[in-house]
């Protein structure tokens, strides 16, 4: 749904909202907990284009943005990736 040098977005495989997309850097980063501050630019962007396809597909009154860090968090790739949730009630806690 979106590419470019730094940054790719699809669908996920197993939807959990109506819209349900996944942000992954090309850069290898294991996870959340490996970011530095060199990756601040990197992170902008990653928003940047998620606040721009949340606005395409018409989800931009409301969205959640994940990422899971390590086994315990949830994390079953070891690659950052963001998961971006919308058009569909989002409770707290998530569960």
């Amino acid at each position: 749904m979106f590419e470019d040098e730094d940054i790719l977005a699809f669908y996920d495989i197993d939807p959990q909202a109506p819209v349900h997309f996944l942000v992954i850097p090309k850069k290898h980063i294991d996870s959340a907990a490996m970011l530095t501050s060199q990756d601040g630019a990197l992170l902008a962007h990653i928003y940047e284009v998620i606040a721009r396809l949340c606005k395409e597909l018409s989800c931009e009154n409301g969205y959640r943005v994940v990422t899971n860090v390590g086994e315990d968090g949830g994390q079953s790739v070891n690659h950052l990736h963001f998961h971006v949730l919308a058009k569909r009630s989002l409770a707290w806690p998530p569960g």
